[in-house]
């Protein structure tokens, strides 16, 4: 019982970091295919679109890393999936900065 126990909680953060990923992914990848890839008019404001799914990137892994100091968590798994969570928060920010209009 123990080892199912443990073998649940090695696998567990893999396959959702691997959930969100191959989600984000083959979201991008369907925008890539209809054409419907954000574009801005001005480049500051196009460099921050597609800068947004990374820094939500980092954002996760600095949050995950103060999680793990704070509490008992191994490190490992708080940067795996901070940056997971990071990656869905960037890419929802990507879609709403996308059907933004630009003043």
């Amino acid at each position: 019982m123990d080892s199912a126990l443990e073998i649940a909680r090695i696998l567990l953060p893999i396959l959702i970091v691997g959930g969100i990923a191959v989600f984000v992914v083959m979201r991008m990848k369907s925008k890539h295919t209809r054409g419907t890839l954000g574009k801005k008019k001005s480049k500051s404001a196009q460099s921050l679109l597609d800068s947004l799914i990374p820094f939500g990137m980092i954002l996760g892994c600095i949050v995950a890393i103060l999680i793990s100091i704070i509490f008992s968590i191994p490190l490992l798994s708080t940067i795996s999936l901070g940056s997971a969570v990071g990656l869905l928060f960037g890419y929802f920010a990507y879609e709403i900065y996308d059907k933004m209009d630009e003043n």
